[in-house]
Order: structure tokens, then C-alpha cells, then sequence
């Protein structure tokens, strides 16, 4: 498993722009893949976006044209660059690592603590 922590989160106006970083420790970081998934209060959690240890990426309709994952193996980070926000983007963010590339929660073993995101209209 790899340790992650976020950071980045804070408080933005509608059509704004954050970007969020997942820092990992662990000699086998670039293996992984990486996930950004979203929780609101009273909503399940959702992948917001994903990539695979070859940079392989997946966007959910929803963010797709607005949200940008990349990754740094150099420096065990990945980023999401998240544009043009909505009010209906609020939610905490969590980076979470699964060994192989995946969509399913399930697959995610190792988790960050979050880093709330707040968009005001």
C-alpha cells in the first residue's frame, strides 16, 4: 500500500479553478493507479477521475472537458486542475491508489484524508 496525503482544497467562486495534489510515499508509486473521487454530504462517493501507471485517464461525464488528472512519478504526486467549477462540485476530495486501472471503488485500498472543496455561486 502507498500513504497519500491532499492538499489544495479551499474556497472558490463559480467558474474558478483549483488544483488539488495527491503526494504519495512509497518506492512503487508509478505503479498504481490513482483516483480522485468526490463525497457531498449525503451522496455516495464518485470517481471524479482516474489514471493508470501508463497515463491512461477517465473522466465521468459530468467533469470531462473541465477536470485534468496528471501525474508525477519524479516527484510521487498527481494532480487533478479543476476548471470552470460549479457550485455543484462542493464535496470533499480524496485521492485514493489501486493496483491496476479501474473505475470501481473496490479496487481502491489505500485513501487520503480528504481536502474540501467549496464553490459558492
Amino acid at each position: 500500500q502507498v500513504q497519500l496525503v491532499e492538499s489544495g482544497g479551499g474556497l472558490v467562486q463559480t467558474g474558478g479553478s483549483l488544483r488539488l495534489s495527491c503526494a504519495a510515499s512509497g518506492r512503487t508509486f508509478s505503479s498504481y493507479t490513482i483516483g480522485w473521487y468526490r463525497q457531498a454530504p449525503g451522496k455516495e462517493r464518485e470517481l471524479v477521475a482516474a489514471i493508470s501507471s501508463a497515463g491512461i485517464t477517465y473522466y465521468p461525464n459530468s467533469v470531462k472537458g473541465r477536470f485534468t488528472i496528471s501525474r508525477d512519478n519524479g516527484k510521487n504526486t498527481v494532480y487533478l486542475q479543476m476548471n470552470s467549477l460549479k457550485p455543484e462540485d462542493t464535496a470533499v476530495y480524496y485521492c485514493a491508489a489501486a493496483p491496476r486501472f479501474s473505475v470501481s471503488l473496490l479496487l481502491y485500498d489505500s485513501w487520503g484524508q480528504g481536502t474540501q472543496v467549496t464553490v459558492s455561486s
